[in-house]
């Protein structure tokens, strides 16, 4: 009645563990921090990647070299001023009559203001180089976007390792009892040492799994660090709320995506220039201002004069190369044009597509979790089957395995619902927020 008794309580816990792996299949796993890993939640990781990653930076400095263009134009027709300073010596002095013509050292002072008043095509370049400004601006955001989905799929990357450790830990579980009870019926002589083999193996393949779930779960983590420009493994602490708009209308999602608004700033940036090639015909027109002093002052020379300029420069004939130039900048702008419907054609399909995958992960996830739950009432089943003689050994070990391959099933269907959520936000512009 003794061993009974034991391998009861042993088939007991068997069941009740099993039990308990089949109602967690749903939930967020516990995790167990490790000391010195930074733990962080999925909006804060996302920010933390936008604010530190080098491809931000890099984007930023973009907008500064568009900016530096624009000034270094600005600069053009602006006024300039000159000075220059020249000493003359000579081996005597020069002249007739009493009077000196050269004298022998003579400094000369001169000064010189100088502008354009004229300068169609150059005011024309400063409002281009504008428009890139906002090209680069438009491509930065397009750049976040980039490295907060990367790191979006790292931080459920690693959230689904997480989850396949619970999984693997809890079959591990099941198999070291099932071991266990295999070991007790043996020692009784109710068991076989065949079964207890086969418990013993199934525990080993278990161990096995997990230190392979584990490495992944290492790599996911030193990929999220990577993207959030950190000194080393981030973890995740929670899966995301990633909520779907209840409207999705075209006209709205499609003007909320980046790369649909850098193609649009380069179309009008394009169009700008083609619209500004007249200007490069007009006349350009310069205007100076020359003040001079002369110390000492010779016979010819005054002491001080100024001479005013004004001259202006007109193309009569180039050959043809700005007419050529028009058309190739025509041809820019349709070739963006054109960029734009692939763009928009892209953008419809990956929404489509987004939409489809989310309403089949769905209905996968609601059948990956009733297989799990049967699969576990297959193995408490199994097991009690098993304790009255009614099944093998080998029934059991199938039954858990099948309840394992059920918990993974839902578990990788719940990452893959949450990927599909995150694709369809992407792919509408609502992320990152």
């Amino acid at each position: 009645m003794r061993k009974r008794a034991t391998n009861l309580i042993a088939l007991a816990v068997l069941v009740i563990a099993s039990t308990a792996s089949a109602q967690t299949t749903s939930q967020t796993p516990a995790q167990t921090p490790t000391p010195g890993l930074v733990r962080v939640e999925f909006d804060e990781a996302v920010r933390r990647a936008i604010e530190r990653n080098p491809t931000i930076a890099q984007a930023a400095t973009a907008i500064a070299q568009a900016e530096g263009v624009l000034r270094q134009t600005r600069s053009a027709f602006r006024p300039t001023v000159g000075g220059l300073v020249t000493n003359v010596t000579i081996d005597g002095a020069r002249g007739f009559s009493g009077g000196v013509t050269q004298p022998r050292d003579q400094v000369f002072f001169g000064a010189e203001v100088s502008m354009p008043i004229l300068a169609a095509a150059q005011w024309a370049t400063a409002n281009q180089n504008r428009d890139q400004i906002d090209v680069s601006t438009k491509q930065a955001a397009e750049a976040r976007e980039q490295i907060a989905f990367a790191t979006a799929q790292a931080y459920l990357a690693v959230m689904a390792a997480h989850r396949q450790i619970e999984v693997e830990e809890r079959a591990l579980e099941v198999a070291r009892l099932h071991e266990n009870y295999a070991q007790k019926r043996l020692e009784g002589g109710a068991g076989s040492r065949l079964n207890q083999l086969r418990a013993a193996q199934e525990v080993s393949a278990e161990e096995s799994q997990l230190e392979d779930v584990r490495l992944l779960l290492l790599r996911a983590q030193e990929a999220l660090g990577v993207l959030m420009a950190e000194s080393g493994p981030v973890d995740a602490i929670s899966d995301p709320v990633l909520e779907i708009p209840e409207r999705i209308v075209e006209t709205e999602w499609m003007a909320a995506r980046p790369d649909v608004r850098t193609q649009q700033s380069s179309i009008f940036a394009a169009e700008r220039v083609v619209h500004d090639s007249w200007r490069d015909w007009l006349p350009t027109g310069t205007a100076s201002f020359a003040p001079t002093y002369l110390t000492p002052s010779g016979l010819f020379q005054p002491s001080r004069t100024w001479l005013a300029l004004i001259s202006f420069r007109q193309s009569v004939y180039e050959g043809g190369g700005r007419r050529a130039t028009k058309a190739l900048r025509g041809l820019a702008v349709d070739q963006s044009k054109l960029e734009l419907s692939l763009i928009e054609i892209r953008a419809r399909s990956e929404v489509r597509t987004a939409q489809a995958a989310l309403a089949s992960r769905q209905k996968s996830l609601a059948s990956a979790r009733q297989s799990a739950t049967l699969a576990h009432e297959v193995l408490r089943v199994t097991a009690a089957a098993y304790e009255l003689g009614a099944t093998t050994n080998i029934e059991v070990i199938d039954a858990q395995r099948s309840a394992r391959d059920a918990d993974t099933t839902a578990r990788r269907t719940e990452d893959s619902e949450l990927r599909a959520r995150l694709d369809l936000l992407v792919a509408l512009g609502r992320f990152p927020k």
